[in-house]
């Protein structure tokens, strides 16, 4: 059930984030992608929302709040953006207190990132 409850909202979460950025793509302005910023703020509004709901209540490993952190933050949000599950994780280590560890996540999250990303696209432009 799990996997239902991710499948589907990712599906979903996949579908709002094509839309948003289909309709806001008239509103460009040159190279600046609106869309993938308004999803990702959109998106962290969204999981910051969510999980302060979710911590209200009972938290337990099969119960209706884990469904809904499953459906809709694992899924529909993940699905939406990933930039959601990074900002909470971000916030996390924030109120924790783990400011180094925050930053050293944010940067080693972003380069690592597009480090693999080029050398994804390098590598399959040498082979092909």
């Amino acid at each position: 059930m799990p996997t239902i409850l991710v499948m589907t909202g990712g599906g979903i979460g996949a579908a709002l984030r094509y839309n948003l950025g289909h309709f806001l793509a008239q509103y460009n302005i040159g190279y600046w992608p609106i869309g993938t910023l308004c999803a990702n703020i959109l998106g962290g509004l969204c999981m910051g929302i969510l999980m302060a709901f979710l911590m209200r209540g009972d938290m337990q490993a099969d119960g209706p709040m884990e469904n809904y952190r499953l459906l809709i933050g694992v899924g529909l949000l993940g699905g939406f953006t990933t930039f959601s599950a990074f900002s909470l994780e971000m916030a996390l280590m924030l109120e924790r207190g783990a400011w180094l560890d925050a930053l050293f996540y944010a940067l080693a999250s972003v380069i690592l990132s597009l480090c693999a990303l080029l050398a994804g696209m390098g590598a399959t432009r040498w082979i092909l």
